[in-house]
């Protein structure tokens, strides 16, 4: 397969991409870098937002060159080869999709970056894989994360209504204006409640009927083979690990007991934390410790959920209320805070007094719409998020608003 075909195939993929709707990274990335990185789930649109840059931004498609390290071809042949001779024939931007199915792709990326004059973005799905590979890219990659959809994206991409995103301290000064507003044009409680099942990734607008199986699958394979590809683990301890992992979706938010854990999946507790991180970095739960256990390398968990709603009414039908609700509070405060870099990550914490403590600042209790201030009326900076209100009142603000941070 020579660079001629590779265009065509291109070609043929941007004749079905659309430029109507994208995603809320595609704005934040400074594509004049020379190196990007692009990493998230599968299925969140990483593929789609190349696409579309190399459809805005270059009618004459042969400066523009998007390859998928995923295809027999990219197996065979180096990447550093690849790269070069496309920089020959006028070539300037190239997208690298599926970097980490590349053996030793950070070596690549650096070569390309030192000794070749074209930029490079590339994107990877396995964020376990990607953070094996010890290439030093840190001086060289700007790496952007891309996080599931917000409540917020839901709506556009389905075509409901196209609304702003919101700082957390736009809406805690003006969540009533802000929500009265948006109350006025569609019922957010209505596609709120969509949302909690079916809302997190843009493959919603292919089948409703077989989404949570995607899921499932996406879980597997990570499960399957990303982790084993870090820990070299073998077959008997990842059905020890989905059995863990069960146990967490059925009983989230689950306080987590380690030697309880350790007893009923017949895993060490050394191995347990071990899980939990990789879990973690995965995208498949939120871990949530304390502000004291936060500057601890490994902490015990206060608080475990799925990483976002979509996961546990995949995973099991058993689903906690008022777990999907602090489920989806913390999945949102954590995303709109991923992008942003910072030395120590102080997002969000589990509070002495209420439910989360977030930017070591805002004290929030999560609850429905009859959640009083009960617990937290002596405390400064405290708020209720509170579902089932459309608009909310003094420091009680609606739980869907939140939905709106990016």
């Amino acid at each position: 397969m020579n660079l001629q075909n590779m265009f065509a195939t291109q070609d043929k993929l941007l004749q079905k991409i659309s430029l109507d709707k994208k995603r809320y990274l595609y704005k934040t990335i400074n594509w004049d870098l020379k190196s990007i990185g692009i990493l998230g789930q599968r299925g969140l649109g990483k593929t789609t937002m190349m696409l579309q840059y190399i459809k805005e931004h270059y009618p004459d498609q042969k400066k523009a060159l998007y390859v998928s390290l995923d295809i027999p071809y990219m197996q065979s042949v180096s990447l550093i080869d690849f790269a070069q001779e496309f920089e020959k024939n006028g070539g300037e931007i190239l997208f690298i999709d599926e970097v980490h199915k590349y053996d030793n792709w950070s070596t690549h990326i650096k070569n390309i970056y030192d000794f070749l004059n074209i930029k490079v973005v590339f994107s990877g799905s396995s964020i376990l894989q990607m953070a094996k590979q010890n290439g030093d890219l840190s001086r060289r990659t700007i790496v952007y994360h891309l996080e599931n959809l917000s409540f917020r994206e839901y709506l556009e991409l389905t075509d409901v209504q196209t609304f702003d995103s919101f700082t957390l301290e736009n809406i805690l000064e003006d969540h009533i204006k802000i929500a009265s507003q948006i109350s006025s044009q569609i019922k957010p409680l209505m596609y709120f409640k969509e949302y909690l099942e079916y809302g997190a990734y843009p493959f919603i607008l292919e089948d409703k009927e077989s989404y949570h199986q995607k899921i499932i699958q996406m879980i597997s394979t990570v499960l399957e083979v990303d982790l084993p590809y870090i820990n070299k683990i073998d077959i008997s301890q990842i059905v020890k690990l989905k059995k863990l992992l069960y146990m967490l979706a059925v009983n989230v938010p689950f306080i987590p007991n380690i030697t309880d854990l350790s007893n009923a999946t017949n895993i060490s507790r050394p191995k347990v934390y071990e899980y939990l991180q990789h879990l973690e970095s995965a995208k498949i739960i939120n871990a949530i410790v304390s502000k004291e256990k936060g500057y601890k390398i490994m902490a015990k968990p206060e608080k475990l959920f799925m990483q976002n709603t979509n996961i546990s009414y995949a995973l099991t039908s058993e689903i906690n209320i008022g777990s999907a609700r602090e489920s989806f509070f913390v999945n949102q405060i954590k995303n709109r805070n991923n992008s942003r870099a910072k030395f120590y990550n102080d997002t969000i914490f589990t509070a002495k007094i209420g439910d989360f403590l977030v930017e070591d600042k805002y004290t929030f209790e999560i609850g429905g719409k009859n959640k009083d201030y009960k617990q937290i009326k002596n405390i400064q900076n405290s708020y209720i998020a509170a579902d089932d209100i459309e608009v909310g009142f003094g420091n009680k603000i609606p739980l869907w608003l939140f939905g709106f941070l990016y």
